[in-house]
């Protein structure tokens, strides 16, 4: 049987890029560049509350990276080092060896440096410390919206969501891979992020649902919001299988989508569609910040705008 120590050196010491010293001794060195600033994050998944205990390995390595990549892209923030603290029922070396290569196939291909971290014996759980860098002053924050600033969402959200019903059975698609694909293997929008600085007023990444975000959105920026339920991209869900009422709630219920929320000014508009190109990532305009603190949906119905009552994932909410 392996040792704690074994198990480290064996699958989680690589060549570090961007530090002094990495794993190995009792803490890591590093130097972040001048006039930069550093943003830290941290994230757990735990067995049976994130992911199902059948999860691939590899799958599951990725995504326990990716999705603390997510949350320094909403601050428009490099990533660079990050620890990994790893919680095992048993040593399985098989499993280990997988999550460890996705787990570093997602940090090279991010260019981040695992510099430290933990393991233990336990229930099965992972919990990610991220850190970066962004230009000093130039991070994007929840708290910066405008009135009349346009609210934009990056990429295909919702389709995790179908994914995780699938597995649940709950729901049959024509075509569930791009669906369980988006579950098990987020994209976090690095690049995005990073390339939306100084254009993005206010942003964060959606992973608990389009419409409990968008009301942090909202609260941190002390505004409202007007959606329009007509611009929702729900063309991918649609196109997967899910029927417009399902595509709906899995693209504002849902979680576990990893896109980007943010707004802008009007007047970026053609900047955005040029920058979506370039990244070949959707940008879609679905609504705008509004004075008043309510969040309304309105279509092209001549309906006047109503509120919008959707509750997104909260781990200790009373169930329903």
């Amino acid at each position: 049987m392996p040792s704690e120590f074994d198990l480290i050196h064996r699958y989680f010491t690589r060549p570090a890029k961007h530090a002094d010293l990495a794993v190995g001794d009792d803490a890591a060195l590093f130097r972040v560049a001048p006039g930069m600033q550093l943003a830290v994050t941290t994230d757990t998944l735990a067995a049976g509350t994130h992911f199902f205990h059948d999860t691939s390995p590899y799958d599951l390595g990725w995504k326990t990276l990716a999705v603390n990549l997510s949350d320094l892209a909403a601050m428009g923030a490099a990533p660079r080092w990050a620890t990994l603290a790893l919680t095992l029922p048993t040593a399985d070396e098989c499993w280990i060896a997988a999550f460890a290569e996705g787990f570093f196939d997602c940090a090279g291909r991010y260019g981040v440096d695992i510099v430290g971290g933990d393991t233990t014996r336990g229930p099965l759980a992972m919990t990610v410390t991220l850190l970066g860098e962004v230009p000093a002053g130039q991070a994007i924050t929840r708290a910066g919206g405008q009135p009349g600033d346009d609210l934009w969402i990056s990429g295909w959200p919702g389709l995790a969501a179908l994914g995780l019903m699938c597995l649940q059975n709950r729901i049959q698609l024509t075509d569930s891979s791009r669906a369980l694909t988006a579950l098990h293997r987020p994209i976090p929008r690095v690049e995005a992020g990073e390339t939306l600085r100084g254009i993005a007023h206010a942003m964060l990444d959606v992973s608990d649902g389009l419409a409990g975000d968008l009301a942090h959105l909202c609260k941190c920026s002390k505004l409202g919001a007007l959606l329009d339920a007509d611009a929702l991209p729900l063309v991918p869900l649609i196109a997967a299988g899910a029927d417009e009422s399902l595509a709906c709630q899995a693209l504002l219920a849902g979680g576990d989508d990893y896109e980007l929320l943010f707004s802008a000014s009007p007047g970026a508009r053609d900047l955005l569609a040029a920058l979506a190109r370039k990244l070949n990532l959707p940008f879609t305009r679905i609504g705008q910040f509004t004075e008043e603190t309510s969040i309304l949906l309105v279509d092209g119905s001549e309906a006047p705008p109503r509120p919008l009552d959707v509750r997104s994932y909260d781990h200790f909410a009373p169930p329903d």
